[in-house]
């Protein structure tokens, strides 16, 4: 199974690309899991219009049958740790003291709620998460999932959060079970866009619905080989 998640929609961002992206993903009939920024402070994002409309389209995208999830709060790197999921070396979560990320993801979801969204699921700007991060989404919101981390399937982890593997930022043919190829929308090329329509034309019987129950499966020997190789790769690059 081949999801596609969709990285940094906020009121500051690429609006052309985003609607591309968009009437690719209905041209195949492709439904996105697509992380939502509520307070946006990231400087890299100043460069782009404000959508007055934004909250409109998330809505619309909700109805649709889009899975909305919590992507942070303001997408501001703040600690160079990398916490439980070592992608990147720099943080807006992991490193921060629990109460600390208890108010973020708490003032994230309130802003989402103001809105009428439901997030169900989280993941972090760049990754980067730890213990904390989790503790915090479990007490302060009613999300059970995240999307993260090397598997070859979904699992329930010790800390019983259900997680989807993410494991490409790009489409191509991988020999897991579920595969979760992450965009981010505002930085793709012509180049991209082209890459993905091609190989969603060729394979849109792999991109089946999302399934959002609570997985059953617990790592296993296969996961934790394919997650040590990745990271090793990783950190050669």
């Amino acid at each position: 199974m081949y999801i596609i998640r969709l990285d940094d929609a906020c009121e500051k961002r690429d609006i052309k690309k985003w609607d591309r992206i968009e009437k690719i993903l209905d041209k195949y009939n492709v439904k996105a899991i697509v992380g939502i920024i509520p307070n946006c402070k990231d400087p890299d994002m100043d460069k782009y219009l404000i959508d007055d409309d934004f909250w409109k389209l998330v809505k619309k995208w909700q109805d649709k049958g889009w899975i909305i999830a919590l992507h942070g709060y303001e997408h501001v790197f703040c600690t160079q740790e990398c916490g439980i999921n070592p992608v990147n070396n720099y943080s807006e979560f992991a490193g921060v003291s629990l109460e600390e990320q208890k108010q973020k993801i708490s003032k994230g979801v309130g802003k989402l709620k103001e809105h009428g969204i439901e997030a169900q699921i989280f993941f972090a700007p760049a990754h980067t998460f730890d213990e904390n991060t989790v503790t915090a989404v479990k007490e302060c919101s009613d999300i059970r999932i995240i999307s993260d981390t090397i598997a070859y399937d979904k699992y329930l982890g010790e800390d019983g959060m259900t997680y989807i593997p993410q494991q490409s930022g790009r489409v191509r043919k991988l020999l897991f079970k579920t595969v979760t190829f992450c965009y981010h929308p505002n930085l793709m090329d012509e180049d991209a866009f082209n890459e993905l329509e091609n190989f969603l034309e060729e394979n849109r019987s792999s991109f089946s619905e999302i399934n959002l129950a609570q997985s059953e499966r617990k790592l296993n020997l296969l996961d934790k080989l394919l997650s040590a190789i990745y990271f090793k790769r990783r950190r050669k690059k």
